[in-house]
C-alpha cells in the first residue's frame, strides 16, 4: 500500500524512504483484478488457500527476498501461519512464524489510536490546532489542525526525505531522534501546500503527533505504546523500540550490498552498515529510532492481527472515534472513490473485499497489515528486505509480492484464491 505508488505528486517527488512502501503489495490491494474464470476454477477451501499460500511465499523467496512471514486469520477457525526463507539467511536465524519484526509505518496506526483514546477522554479534540499544543514550533501551526496531521492533509515536508536522514537510514548514524528533532527537519522545509488543500504522506505529521502526546501525558510513547495497547490486549512481543535492542526472537531483515543493489537505488542510499555475506547486509541491528511515532513499533503477526482485530471491532476505542478513524480522504483527487487514507489507516477496494490497514517499509522489513471492516479477518505479511519496493528496483520480486498478497487477502475473505501464474 505504498502511499508513494498512490500518490498524485510522486512524479515531482525525490523518492526517499517514507517508512512506508510496500508498493507492489499495495497495487495487488487496490487496483489489480481478478479473472473470473480463474477464480470460478479455484474453489475456495481452507486446506486448499494454505498451499497456494505457501507455494506463493517460497517463490517470493525464489524471487529473491531473504523470507517471508504470512499470517491469515479468515475467521472460520485455524489461522494460516507460514514462514519461509532463503536458505543462505539460515546461518543467522532459522525464521519462524511468531517471530518479531519492525513494523515501519504501520505504527502510525497505533499512534493514531493514542490520540483517538486521548479524544474520547476529553484531553485532545480532532480540530485542536497544533500551535496549541506545540506553540512556535510548527509554521503556520494555527491553521493545522491535528485531524490534518493524522490523515496526512497538514502540507508539511516530509523529515524522511531530508538528508540529514540518509546515515540513521543507513544505520550509520545512532544518533538519539527525538519527535522534537524529527519535528525541526520536517518544518525547516516550506510547506507544500495549504493546509487542508490536499493530501501527501508525510512522517513529519507523526512527529508532530508524537511531540503532542508526550506533552499531553507527559509519557513517553514506550510507555504509552505498553499501558494503553500492547498490555491490555495481551501483546507480548509488541513494543515501542527506543534502541536497536530486540526482545527476543526475531526475523532478520537484510538489503543488498553496495555491489549487488539494483541500479536503480541512488548512490547515496546503497552502503547500509551491517554484518556482509551472501550480497546482502544484515541490517537487524540498525536502529529504528529516526521513525518515532511514525515507525518505530515492532510487532508479530499474530499481535498485529490481535490488534486489527481489536481495534475494528470497537475494543480500542468508543464507536464515535473509531468512526472518525474510518473517515477517509481520498489520496489521489483523480480518483475520488479510490484508495482512502483516515486517521492513521487506509482503505481500498479489492477484488475479494474492502479491506482496512496500513503497511510500513523501513530497511530490512516490509510489512502488510490488513482486516474486514468489523474485524472479523485479518492478514499479515512480512517481507525481510524492503529497498526493491522502496525505489521500485526489483520487477522480479514485485510480481511474486503480488501474486502472494492477491492469494492472501482472497484467502483472508474466504474467497477463491486466483490460480498462480505459469513459473516464467
Amino acid at each position: 500500500m505504498s502511499q508513494r505508488a498512490l500518490s498524485p505528486d510522486r512524479a515531482v517527488r525525490p523518492r526517499r524512504l517514507r517508512l512506508v512502501t510496500a508498493s507492489a503489495l499495495a497495487v495487488s490491494l487496490a487496483v489489480a483484478a481478478v479473472s473470473p474464470a480463474a477464480a470460478a476454477a479455484t474453489p475456495y477451501t481452507p486446506g486448499g488457500a494454505e498451499a497456494q499460500i505457501r507455494q506463493l511465499a517460497r517463490k517470493l523467496v525464489t524471487a529473491g527476498t531473504p523470507g517471508v512471514i504470512v499470517r491469515v486469520d479468515d475467521g472460520r477457525g485455524r489461522p494460516v501461519e507460514i514462514a519461509e526463507q532463503a536458505t543462505w539467511t539460515r546461518r543467522d536465524h532459522v525464521l519462524k512464524s511468531e517471530d518479531a519484526f519492525r513494523m515501519g509505518s504501520n505504527t502510525k496506526t497505533m499512534t493514531a489510536t493514542l490520540v483517538l483514546q486521548l479524544v474520547a477522554e476529553g484531553k485532545l479534540a480532532l480540530t485542536d490546532p497544533v500551535e496549541k499544543w506545540l506553540p512556535g514550533k510548527v509554521p503556520n501551526g494555527g491553521a493545522i489542525t491535528l485531524r490534518m496531521l493524522l490523515n496526512h492533509t497538514s502540507g508539511l515536508f516530509d523529515y524522511a526525505e531530508d538528508a540529514a536522514l540518509v546515515p540513521s537510514i543507513l544505520g550509520k548514524d545512532r544518533r538519539r531522534w527525538t519527535s522534537a528533532k524529527l519535528l525541526a527537519v520536517g518544518v525547516k522545509h516550506d510547506p507544500l501546500f495549504a493546509p487542508g488543500t490536499k493530501w501527501s504522506y508525510s512522517n513529519t505529521n507523526y512527529a508532530a503527533i508524537g511531540a503532542v502526546l508526550e506533552r499531553v501525558t507527559g509519557d513517553s510513547l514506550a510507555d504509552l505504546v505498553r499501558d494503553r495497547i500492547a498490555r491490555p490486549l495481551n501483546l507480548e512481543h509488541t513494543y515501542f523500540a527506543t534502541d536497536a535492542t530486540w526482545r527476543g526472537p526475531h526475523a532478520h531483515g537484510y538489503e543488498r550490498d553496495a555491489a549487488h543493489m539494483p541500479p536503480a537505488v541512488p548512490a547515496a542510499f546503497r552502503n547500509f552498515a551491517g554484518a556482509r555475506h551472501h550480497g546482502h547486509v544484515n541490517v537487524s541491528g540498525n536502529d529504528p529510532g529516526w521513525g518515532g511515532a511514525a515507525g518505530a513499533v515492532v510487532s508479530t503477526t499474530r499481535d498485529w492481527s490481535r490488534f486489527s482485530t481489536a481495534l475494528m471491532s470497537g475494543k480500542l476505542l468508543p464507536a464515535a472515534q473509531l468512526a472518525q478513524m474510518r473517515t477517509t480522504v481520498p489520496v489521489d483527487p483523480r480518483q475520488p472513490d479510490g484508495p482512502g487514507y483516515g486517521l492513521g489507516i487506509q482503505t481500498g477496494a479489492h477484488p475479494c473485499g474492502t479491506f482496512w490497514g496500513h503497511d510500513g517499509g523501513i530497511p530490512g522489513y516490509l510489512t502488510t497489515g490488513i482486516t474486514d471492516r468489523a474485524g472479523t479477518r485479518s492478514a499479515a505479511v512480512l517481507i525481510s528486505t524492503e529497498f526493491w519496493a522502496e525505489f521500485e528496483a526489483d520487477p522480479k520480486i514485485a510480481k511474486a509480492a503480488h501474486e502472494l498478497q492477491m492469494a492472501v487477502t482472497c484467502t483472508m475473505f474466504g474467497k477463491p484464491v486466483p490460480a498462480a501464474a505459469p513459473p516464467s
